[in-house]
């Protein structure tokens, strides 16, 4: 595995309301990383994105090929970095990685901890209806990073993954259960439980 794209933004007006988003952003080819996310990354809404527990996120390059399928009047600009990701690498996605890996890029490494939870600014960056909801019904939502070891990512780095728990749920399965209403309480108790799961989604499974 390698990073193929590295993706950051900065904050303009967007949507009806126009709203600050970092949502479109542009391609990098090295990326500075601090604790709350990438220096040349930022946020128009903080409370929302962003900080340790969202400092990286990174979309599954083979979910691209199902939203083109499911929506195909967009489907030559559903393009990597287009759904607003920071990382962008083949052979990962929502079934192969699980909560707490922790993976090396470069000289970063990052510990996975949550889905993330897709919103409406997909579907306005698109102007078309009903992705966000696709995206969470397939359970393709990507994943949330925190960082363990700052540093610099560049295209090209090989990613390795150097730990994985051996009690865990892959991305998909914690979106099936907090989104499932046959899921056993047991199930979802014992998802919340993972050690390193952001407390965001520990409070979405207890519900």
């Amino acid at each position: 595995m390698f990073v193929e794209a590295l993706f950051a933004g900065k904050p303009q007006p967007f949507g009806p309301r126009q709203s600050p988003s970092s949502i479109i952003k542009k391609p990098f080819e090295q990326l500075h990383v601090r604790l709350d996310g990438a220096i040349e990354d930022e946020q128009g809404n903080k409370k929302l994105h962003g900080g340790p527990e969202m400092a990286m996120h990174q979309f599954a390059q083979e979910s691209y090929t199902a939203l083109q399928k499911q929506f195909p009047t967009i489907a030559n600009k559903l393009v990597f970095g287009s759904i607003g990701e920071n990382i962008s690498a083949p052979k990962m996605n929502d079934m192969t990685v699980f909560i707490g890996d922790r993976y090396r890029l470069g000289e970063v490494v990052l510990e996975v901890n949550s889905p993330r939870a897709p919103c409406s600014k997909i579907n306005q960056r698109f102007a078309l209806k009903n992705i966000d909801l696709f995206i969470a019904e397939q359970g393709i939502t990507g994943w949330y990073y925190r960082v363990v070891e700052t540093g610099k990512i560049c295209l090209g780095d090989e990613i390795q993954l150097e730990h994985r728990l051996s009690q865990t749920c892959s991305i998909k399965e914690i979106m099936r259960l907090v989104r499932s209403k046959d899921a056993s309480a047991s199930e979802k108790a014992d998802a919340a439980s993972i050690n390193g799961l952001a407390k965001e989604w520990v409070k979405k499974l207890k519900k």
